[in-house]
């Protein structure tokens, strides 16, 4: 394969509603889109990086700089596929997300021209995945509860709440109390917690939660690993994991008993099927996390989470669920599930018009 440029598109794309967590509150989702041609197909990836380094040390303008200067130049030349990308941006320390586009558009386009569906090629057992969505912080409890109960309406099977300290044991009592234990429940703190919140955070115990997401900070393994003896409720580890390495390490230590993979945020979908398949032999569930993606990134997330280990619904979610209007054909629940795109590569493609419309800028980096 040889490749002989790359797109970068900066889109910006408002929510049909604000959305807040520990870190801050997004009203427009800003991100790259990036098409690489080659000389046998074209391909789509998703850069998941946010405006600000808030949720990691990555930001957008940070990835277009890197993906110019250094990434897409490394990739001059004949390679034989996707599989050779990580190799060859090995050398650049970090900058996972903007590696992780850049790998699943040259994916993208590798599959395509071979016409293999990418759910195939990572090796998923289903067609269609049960969806989860993402309920971010509110006002208050009674905007909660009528946020949870639309969720519900639209079929979702799992719900999960962003929690922060003052935002937590209340907000999660009344769902608890107004929608039942059968409900699937699920909180995310986004590393807003320390290991002395530990008796608090037990308080959540009673309340029967599949898991607690990233309660601490990311480098804090070993603290997550205490807060285990201390809590019931099984800990999820989402920005500690950033490689299949990381993943083996913090099942070692017992920092985890979950682990939710965001395949920005370990550099690509090829790693994380190899954190999926590290967490298999160890017995450790798995689930597909989400970033606020377009049609472009829900589709290959839809495919990750189509594996056989991923026994946890993810945070996959409709279109709708962010977007008023999507750039590619809309992902609609179909009783709680999306279906998994079949066509080659990532199965999906944005719609021109439609992507125009969001267009900030465009930057051509040729080789």
């Amino acid at each position: 394969m040889k490749l002989s440029g790359v797109e970068v598109r900066r889109i910006e794309m408002p929510l049909v509603a604000p959305f807040r967590t520990s870190f801050g509150t997004q009203t427009v989702r800003t991100l790259l889109l990036l098409r690489a041609v080659t000389d046998e197909a074209e391909g789509w990836g998703e850069c998941v990086a946010m405006p600000d380094p808030v949720y990691s040390s990555e930001y957008v303008d940070g990835c277009a700089d890197v993906l110019r200067r250094f990434l897409v130049p490394a990739l001059a030349g004949e390679f034989s596929g996707a599989t050779a990308v990580a190799p060859s941006l090995r050398k650049f320390r970090g900058h996972r997300m903007a590696k992780a586009a850049l790998e699943t558009a040259v994916l993208d386009a590798e599959l395509r021209a071979r016409g293999v569906p990418l759910s195939r090629e990572l090796g998923a057992t289903r067609d269609r995945v049960p969806c989860g969505v993402s309920v971010g912080i509110m006002d208050s409890i009674p905007e909660l509860l009528d946020a949870v109960d639309g969720y519900l309406a639209e079929g979702y099977v799992r719900i999960k709440l962003k929690i922060e300290p003052g935002w937590d044991v209340e907000p999660v009592r009344a769902v608890r109390e107004r929608f039942g234990d059968d409900v699937l429940l699920q909180v995310d703190a986004n590393t807003a917690y320390t290991l002395g919140d530990a008796r608090h955070l037990a308080k959540l115990d009673p309340f029967d939660l599949l898991l607690i997401e990233q309660p601490l900070d990311e480098e804090e393994l070993l603290a997550h690993a205490e807060l285990a003896k201390v809590v019931r409720t099984p800990i999820c580890l989402d920005e500690s994991i950033t490689s299949a390495q990381a993943a083996a390490d913090a099942i070692r230590l017992g920092a985890c008993q979950v682990i939710n993979i965001k395949p920005g945020r370990v550099g690509g979908y090829l790693e994380s099927r190899r954190i999926h398949d590290v967490c298999a032999a160890h017995g450790i569930a798995v689930w597909c996390g989400g970033m606020l993606e377009t049609g472009i990134g829900r589709a290959v997330n839809v495919a990750l989470a189509a594996l056989p280990g991923c026994t946890l619904p993810g945070d996959t979610s409709a279109s709708g669920r962010y977007y008023r209007t999507d750039i590619t054909t809309p992902f609609v629940l179909d009783d709680g599930h999306l279906t998994v795109p079949t066509g080659p590569g990532i199965g999906i493609a944005p719609d021109q018009d439609a992507l125009d419309e969001v267009t900030v800028k465009t930057e051509w980096i040729p080789l």
